[in-house]
């Protein structure tokens, strides 16, 4: 029986998606991920390489998942409030995500994943602000790529900084997540009408 190579490598990268999560890519460990794939380690060494390389290509694969969940086209950018609200929903049905983003900061900001790429990414984002910005659907007091900044860390702050909502708007802390996704919108359309 042919071994499914593409089947174990979607195995491994689901399992590390959870260690990393969970632990950071310092804290992961290679034999965690293996027995919760259910696959040999020396898989994960073939495969990806070793540690750093499997975070790396884990975050790629993630990275992707919102890139087509989430896009901001030309004619979506006039609206922030709507893509932030429409980040804080990904966040919402995906929490690891924002951990792992919070984990690559934290531990490997020397050593981003796929950092050209994902640069390119975001100048796409912020080359449709700014041209919501000329057509006057944005406030242009801000640089393009300040606002892309601003948007994206609002609406990740909800799931990685909670202490904050309890600690500043306790009124949001328990109230039903449709409810902080309503601040959060407008929120950023406030700060972001022209």
């Amino acid at each position: 029986m042919a071994w499914d190579t593409a089947r174990t490598k979607q195995l491994l990268l689901d399992a590390a998606v959870e260690e990393f999560a969970e632990c950071g890519a310092d804290g992961a460990r290679i034999a965690r991920i293996a027995t919760r794939a259910g696959i040999n380690k020396e898989r994960i060494y073939q495969y990806f390489g070793n540690k750093e390389q499997l975070f790396a290509a884990v975050l790629a694969s993630e990275l992707e998942k919102i890139a087509a969940a989430v896009p901001l086209t030309a004619d979506q950018a006039g609206d922030l409030g709507d893509y932030a609200g429409r980040v804080f929903d990904y966040h919402r049905r995906h929490p690891h995500f924002v951990r792992l983003l919070a984990w690559e900061g934290l531990q490997c900001s020397d050593r981003i994943a796929a950092e050209g790429e994902r640069t390119d990414h975001y100048a796409e984002k912020i080359a449709a602000v700014a041209r919501a910005q000329r057509d006057g659907a944005l406030t242009d007091a801000v640089e393009a790529g300040q606002l892309v900044h601003a948007v994206i860390a609002l609406a990740a702050s909800w799931f990685t900084l909670p202490q904050l909502t309890r600690m500043l708007v306790p009124a949001l802390t328990d109230a039903a997540p449709d409810s902080q996704r309503q601040a959060l919108v407008t929120v950023v359309r406030h700060l972001t009408r022209s």
